[in-house]
């Protein structure tokens, strides 16, 4: 790991596993330190902090009787004083960002990442494809909300939740960004594909909540969903931005959720900035991302609906 050593930082957390299956360099996107790649943040000085805990930095329990100890909490706070021993607390500008699962933990730390700092010091947030949907799967169950009861539960999560939104939902409620991000303090940015594509495959349409196989090509393919499938999918985008509405009001958060099938695209070079990048309105995602956190310009970048975006690098799997 790089150490935080000069006035400017920002700190990203990825999800490997995720970072592994699409062959990704670590140097890719905003980790990029060429100017061409990644022209606002390139001479940034760059923190990965790999996710291994299971639980987007927040457990803290333990099974005795299956000998598992869950130390997501504790591995994000020795990652942060090591941090800030080695220069990150005299940083004048600073961005917390995540990809998938570090998306999510973006967002629940990020006001605790803003008050490691003096308010002279310019803290943003990040999450992409971090927007995790309590949605009903294609059977009418829950499958993503029994997954994140089981986490939070399991790894003793409740504690280490913001407490502006605990104090009136349940912890797992709370594991879901669309009940906190409303509520934050500190600047955010969101950047979301309408169809996510783990959203899909693990939430929506899962092999659990689809035994007869109907979704099977759909869920590997956009390309080979019916038309009524398209219509389910079509309600995830607008839930999505249901979800997004109270937050954009806002004028210090920023939005880009365009209509493609992705996850992640902010690690990847060919999604945050290159010739044929995803642009919405002409604006790729880094120029996006830059015009926010600079205040060049408001942004809220909403796509049209699937297919009307021609720029989408879409994912398929075999």
């Amino acid at each position: 790991m790089e150490h935080c050593l000069d006035i400017t930082c920002t700190v990203d957390m990825d999800l490997e596993l995720i970072a592994g299956s699409f062959n990704w360099r670590e140097e890719d996107g905003i980790l990029s330190d060429k100017a061409q790649e990644n022209p606002d943040f390139f001479n940034w000085n760059r923190v990965k902090l790999r996710y291994c805990d299971g639980a987007s930095f927040s457990g803290d329990g333990q099974n005795q009787a299956a000998q598992l100890q869950f130390r997501g909490e504790r591995i994000w706070r020795a990652a942060i004083d090591d941090l800030k021993a080695n220069g990150m607390r005299y940083a004048n500008q600073a961005l917390l960002s995540g990809c998938s699962a570090g998306g999510l933990a973006a967002i629940l730390r990020c006001d605790e990442f803003r008050n490691l700092f003096p308010g002279s010091t310019k803290v943003k947030c990040l999450s992409d494809a971090g927007l995790f949907l309590d949605t009903a799967d294609v059977s009418g169950g829950r499958t993503i909300r029994n997954l994140y009861n089981g986490v939070v539960e399991l790894q003793s999560v409740k504690n280490n939740l913001p407490r502006i939104c605990t104090n009136h939902l349940d912890p797992t409620s709370c594991f879901f960004p669309q009940n906190l991000i409303s509520q934050m303090k500190t600047p955010l940015f969101i950047i979301n594909a309408a169809y996510d594509t783990w959203q899909i495959q693990s939430s929506i349409a899962p092999t659990s909540a689809d035994p007869s196989g109907f979704w099977h090509d759909c869920r590997l393919n956009h390309g080979k969903c019916t038309p009524a499938q398209l219509r389910f999918l079509q309600g995830f985008r607008d839930q999505m931005l249901r979800v997004v509405r109270g937050f954009s009001m806002s004028r210090q958060n920023g939005l880009f959720i365009n209509s493609c099938f992705a996850h992640c695209q902010t690690e990847r070079q060919d999604t945050w900035f290159a010739d044929d990048s995803p642009v919405i309105r002409k604006k790729a995602v880094a120029i996006a991302v830059g015009d926010w956190y600079f205040d060049r310009a408001e942004v809220k970048l909403v796509d049209c609906p699937y297919p009307c975006d021609k720029s989408c690098h879409n994912l398929v799997f075999r």
